[in-house]
């Protein structure tokens, strides 16, 4: 396991928070928000054996333009266990109209991804010294993944406070923030654009073509098209 670290160190003095940053849509709102309300951001990325390395470039472009104290792209390899259209050899589903969506767990799901990314940002924020950390995760314009529902995060909060020495030992009491749970996309893009987010910066798509241009037609691509229609603004990420 390996990782890189950048510090571009453009980030107000504040409380330190770890904030999880996938260079997609609402993570990059999470990081505007975290420093919106007095936290000084050390962002976390993973390379993960994805399809692709264009959201981690995206990371990069988010972190360096918003600003944070810190920048860590971790190298772990999920392929190993695959079962995930993003991990494994499986197809991504592709569908005309974000109508066509269908309810359940899609197989873009990644096993106990949620789970293995807030471990990691646990262990930074002991070693920080931070009881905060955000994650950009929504339960209402999603693809239906178990690991962001309220519940959830509510379960690992009460685990996390439990499982480290410095919560034992009352050094720590551990908030995992999910200011986007209930918004919806048109919401979260809405919240971005006031804090002044760059989204020609993020990328969202689960299988991007030639030129790293997304396939538009994917979940992922379809539910941001869905809120940038909603707010009635095109999306910067799609222009020429």
């Amino acid at each position: 396991m390996a990782g890189d670290v950048k510090r571009p160190g453009k980030a107000a003095p504040g409380k330190e928070a770890v904030v999880l940053l996938s260079g997609g849509l609402d993570s990059a709102t999470t990081l505007a928000i975290s420093i919106s309300e007095g936290y000084q951001p050390y962002a976390l990325s993973f390379r993960y054996g994805q399809r692709h390395e264009v959201e981690i470039a995206a990371a990069r472009r988010v972190a360096e333009s918003i600003g944070v104290a810190t920048h860590i792209v971790m190298d772990i390899d999920l392929r190993a266990f695959g079962g995930s259209a993003l991990t494994d050899d499986i197809d991504v589903p592709h569908h005309a109209h974000v109508e066509d969506l269908t309810p359940g767990i899609p197989v873009t799901y990644v096993p106990a991804r949620n789970t293995i990314f807030l471990s990691f940002a646990l262990a930074w924020a002991e070693t920080l010294g931070a009881s905060d950390i955000f994650i950009g995760v929504n339960a209402v314009d999603y693809s239906g993944y178990p690991d962001c529902r309220p519940e959830y995060l509510a379960a690992y909060e009460a685990m996390a406070n439990i499982a480290t020495k410095a919560g034992v030992e009352g050094l720590q009491h551990l908030s995992i923030h999910a200011p986007l749970a209930h918004w919806t996309k048109a919401q979260i893009i809405e919240r971005g654009l006031a804090l002044g987010v760059d989204y020609s910066l993020t990328h969202s798509c689960y299988e991007p073509g030639e030129g790293d241009r997304p396939c538009r037609t994917c979940a992922s691509c379809l539910l941001r098209a869905k809120g940038f229609a909603e707010v009635g603004t095109p999306d910067p990420a799609l222009q020429p």
